[in-house]
């Protein structure tokens, strides 16, 4: 099919865009203070002109689509690939110039474009065409992966990352990338080379991070398919603050390194992030290939397994309303009554069940001298950076009053819960929890996910709010957020009470109303297809109830 816009020039995609785009980015440094600002262009509309052969194109028509409606359209050629990424990179810059969301263009985008259109119909990849967006820390060639470090500026990648290449490789074409907070240690969003994103339905919130620009892009409509990172909820509390789906995948089910790697068993793991679950698992089948194999034979050959994601059987569902530690606020507690409420209403049988900062160590270790810390992660620094004896003392003390606590049971249930032993964390916590899953004959666990979203700040609350999705991180677990409701007025009425368990603040929640509320469904390792199944009958059921006014 010919370019809608070839009347105007073979490279109108590839020179105004790129030149205009690239000539809008301007670099402010430094020797004591790098910061990037991002100035894009104002106006695209002399970008895209009428088509001929496409007259009554509509980019909103366009956005509005479905991934797998959208998948479909390019490949039967009833859509050009360039009417789909003009539209998407008109809709990005748009979003970006509301919250400051991105931080580079891939201007070889069009470059690979021009490479799909030459492929015959039984070449074309399951993502042929589709634009996609890439949290910061994605290895593109010829492009910077700072973490939001002053110290990795100018410092292009030699090649595509092994994620990158299999996308590529199933025809999806990334355009931008996104930003996130600094080392990615954080539920906020900034850095001082980026500066900070913003939440798009309350400009006074956090989008949340650190996948935060990812959050951002998809939930406006900038990006139909985004990928991010996960190492204590990274890739979750975005999408919970946001409003959109995500997916932190089993460990090592697909590659992805990062510059800040942290140590042990929290490494940051790659997954998919979406507006709707279908589209998370079209992203799989694709990742799930034989190139991801091809390219990192490490990288077990594990396709997706069509027949768990497709079945109709009831779940046997566990339910955890609370982890005892942070007090889930009005309307985490709310969403996950009704969730549970719907589940058991579709015939699903569902019942209660009952160490998580490693790697912070490796934030500290690429904050130089030479880098500005981002107030968003000061707090966190600084106790980092604290002599190694006076964090030892402070630990055996906080230790000290930890027990204390657990013994006298402050936490909600008023029960004392025995105390925990340092190798519960590890590999014997891992198997005590298995073998407390299977000995409840569990398919899957429904679990309450952060929400709302907070205030933009600088605060210290990354290590405590972490409390409900960092464990599986730990576990190795699967684990995916679905939005099912809003804030309320009832919601915030209620934070007039919320005490927490331990004496939690709730400034950072209030003033929400109308943002959402997600839930977070865990599967057992290596169990994607299954935790999306479960993903996908919340999502159903949510869209098809309808809440009182």
């Amino acid at each position: 099919m010919q370019a809608w816009w070839a009347p105007v020039g073979q490279h109108v995609l590839g020179w105004s865009l790129v030149g205009l785009l690239r000539a809008g980015v301007s670099r402010v440094r430094d020797e004591h203070r790098m910061a990037l600002h991002m100035d894009w262009s104002e106006s695209v509309i002399d970008l895209c002109p009428s088509s001929p052969q496409e007259p009554s194109l509509d980019p909103k028509a366009i956005l509005e689509l479905p991934l797998e409606r959208l998948a479909q359209k390019l490949q039967n050629d009833e859509l050009s690939l360039e009417s789909v990424l003009c539209s998407y990179l008109e809709e990005a810059l748009k979003v970006h110039k509301e919250v400051n969301c991105l931080t580079d263009f891939l201007g070889e985008c069009e470059e690979q474009l021009q490479a799909l259109k030459k492929l015959q119909k039984t070449e074309r990849g399951l993502l042929y065409g589709v634009p996609i967006s890439l949290k910061d820390t994605y290895d593109c060639k010829g492009h910077d992966s700072t973490c939001g470090l002053a110290q990795f500026l100018e410092k292009p990648a030699a090649k595509d990352g092994v994620i990158v290449e299999v996308l590529k490789a199933q025809g999806a074409i990334p355009f931008v990338k996104t930003n996130i907070p600094q080392t990615l240690f954080s539920f906020y969003c900034s850095n001082p080379i980026y500066g900070q994103t913003l939440h798009p339905l309350n400009l006074k919130k956090t989008p949340g991070g650190s996948s935060g620009g990812e959050g951002v892009i998809l939930a406006q409509r900038g990006s139909i398919l985004g990928m991010g990172t996960d190492s204590a909820g990274s890739i979750r509390v975005p999408a919970s603050f946001c409003g959109v789906c995500g997916l932190r995948t089993t460990g090592y089910r697909l590659r992805y390194l990062v510059l800040v790697q942290g140590e042990g068993e929290t490494q940051p793991m790659a997954g998919p992030m979406a507006r709707d679950v279908e589209s998370l698992a079209l992203c799989l089948r694709a990742l799930l290939s034989e190139d991801m194999h091809r390219l990192d034979p490490t990288v077990p050959f594990m396709p997706f397994r069509e027949e768990v994601y497709s079945s109709n059987q009831l779940l046997r569902i566990g339910y955890c309303e609370s982890d005892g530690f942070t007090q889930p606020t009005p309307s985490m507690a709310r969403a996950m009554r009704l969730t549970s409420r719907l589940l058991q209403d579709a015939g699903h049988q569902v019942g209660s069940q009952t160490g998580e900062h490693a790697g912070l160590d490796t934030c500290l270790w690429f904050l130089s001298e030479g880098d500005i810390v981002d107030p968003c992660v000061k707090t966190t620094v600084n106790l980092l950076r604290l002599p190694g004896p006076l964090k030892g003392f402070l630990a055996r003390i906080l230790k000290y009053i930890v027990s204390v606590d657990l013994r006298w049971g402050r936490h909600s249930g008023g029960e004392k819960p025995r105390e925990k032993k340092d190798s519960e964390w590890g590999p014997e916590y891992k198997q005590e929890f298995i073998a407390k899953w299977r000995s409840l004959d569990l398919d899957v666990l429904l679990t309450p996910v952060l929400a709302p979203a907070f205030f933009t700040g600088y605060s210290n609350m990354t290590l405590d709010v972490s409390s409900y999705s960092s464990p599986y991180n730990v576990l190795n677990f699967p684990a995916g957020v679905v939005p099912v409701t809003t804030v309320t007025l009832q919601d915030e009425e209620e934070l007039a009470f919320y005490k927490g368990y331990y004496k939690d603040t709730s400034d950072k929640l209030q003033g929400s109303i109308g943002l959402p509320v997600a839930v977070q469904c865990v599967a057992l390792p290596w169990e994607e297809e299954l935790c999306l199944r479960f993903m996908k009958e919340v999502e159903t059921l949510a869209k098809n109830h309808r809440e009182p006014e």
